[in-house]
């Protein structure tokens, strides 16, 4: 399989880009990091998403034991490890526990370290079993907190296309709800949203009208491991053991009933060889006592651009011909308000014959604290352990653009 892999692919000038190939009754599944091929070889149909997801996790479980180095040299040096570690994390053929914090806790030989690594050790922590023989091997017992907190983030990115008329070409979100737990024991938590599907099997399962108010639809759910599933699929809440610390929980995208934060309505007026008119105004959409942070709206111009002068009602502007674009910078925009930037642009004037300049389309970047794109809400968080502490819980929302782009 060796030599196959080395004659077929490695030597081969046609190697492309495509990380799969077959060769005879074998597929070979490769991957490159640094200086090394890591290659799954399968003579069955396989989970090729699942071969590569292995691959990467025992390459970041290789990292955390080597001081955070994978490559040729780390490999001679690690020998004997690396095959104790193979031998946890793979029984015939099928993945088993990756996890670098729980296998650190029962295979404590410590990787032969680069003298360039500056990370620091980890000490192990006694007491292996439940993690590596109980159902939640992502949290060990024992841990315990003067303050019981947990802070929860939804994060979302708002993706853009509008053509110059005004109407939407492509609108979606893409979010995830980040947690930082710091909780004492064995605590079980139950989050609540404002999602269509949840508050739809709530009412069902409690005999009662759903209440009047925004309910969204998620789209391709994914959830952490901690999330029992079983209980999501049957009564539609997210209920789960929290790892300690900080983790992602969930991501989703939304496509439908999306609230834009801004409007932008751009005019532009080539007069002439020489001069270009520039006026853009952009509109707050959210509430009034919201604002939004860092904002950035980038106006393209052609590449013969000389200079540009301004008149901006908020913030300020200038010509950056590095990216052959107006930018204009608004530190704080407050909700349901509006800024205009109206520039003169001058152009070098070519003897060549010109060619008609393609608009590239305006983009922009913000941040809107405490506000989500998508209405995604969440109704409770609720935390049980049996010792029966109380719990102080954080919510916090923030919507930043993603591709926020308007044709102009």
């Amino acid at each position: 399989m060796v030599d196959a892999f080395r004659m077929h692919i490695m030597q081969t000038k046609e190697l492309g880009t495509c990380p799969v190939r077959q060769i005879g009754g074998c597929s070979f599944f490769y991957m490159r990091i640094s200086n090394v091929y890591i290659v799954i070889v399968v003579s069955t149909n396989a989970n090729v998403a699942c071969a590569f997801k292995f691959v990467v996790e025992a390459v970041a479980l290789f990292k955390s034991y080597f001081g955070g180095s994978f490559d040729e040299d780390a490999i001679r040096n690690n020998f004997v490890l690396i095959y104790e570690l193979l031998d946890e994390i793979m029984d015939f053929g099928y993945p088993q526990n990756l996890s670098p914090e729980i296998l650190k806790l029962y295979i404590t030989q410590e990787g032969v370290r680069s003298p360039f690594s500056s990370k620091p050790l980890d000490k192990p922590v006694p007491n292996a079993t439940l993690q590596v023989t109980g159902a939640v091997g992502w949290r060990r017992e024992g841990l315990a907190y003067k303050k019981n907190e947990v802070f929860l983030d939804i994060v979302e990115s708002v993706n853009l296309l509008m053509s110059s008329k005004g109407s939407v070409l492509r609108c979606d979100v893409t979010g995830k709800v980040l947690m930082k737990c710091f909780l004492s024991g064995m605590p079980d938590l139950k989050l609540g949203l404002n999602d269509k599907i949840g508050l739809e099997k709530e009412s069902q399962l409690k005999s009662r009208p759903t209440k009047s108010g925004k309910t969204i639809e998620l789209d391709d759910v994914t959830f952490h491991q901690c999330v029992n599933l079983t209980r999501f699929n049957s009564e539609k809440t997210v209920s789960f053991v929290p790892p300690d610390g900080e983790f992602e929980l969930m991501k989703y995208r939304i496509t439908e009933g999306v609230n834009l934060p801004f409007r932008v309505l751009p005019t532009i007026k080539e007069l002439g060889r020489t001069r270009m008119e520039v006026n853009v105004k952009v509109k707050s959409v959210f509430g009034a006592k919201m604002f939004a942070l860092g904002v950035v709206i980038k106006v393209p111009v052609p590449k013969q651009t000389a200079k540009a002068s301004f008149q901006v009602t908020s913030g300020r502007a200038k010509y950056n011909p590095s990216i052959d674009s107006l930018v204009w910078k608004i530190k704080k925009f407050p909700g349901q308000t509006e800024s205009t930037m109206s520039a003169e642009v001058e152009l070098i004037s070519t003897i060549a014959e010109k060619k008609s300049w393609t608009r590239p389309p305006i983009q922009m970047e913000f941040q809107v604290p405490m506000f989500t794109a998508s209405g995604l809400r969440v109704r409770f968080l609720k935390v049980w352990e049996k010792s029966g502490y109380n719990t102080v819980e954080w919510v916090r929302y923030i919507t930043k653009a993603g591709s926020y782009e308007i044709r102009c």
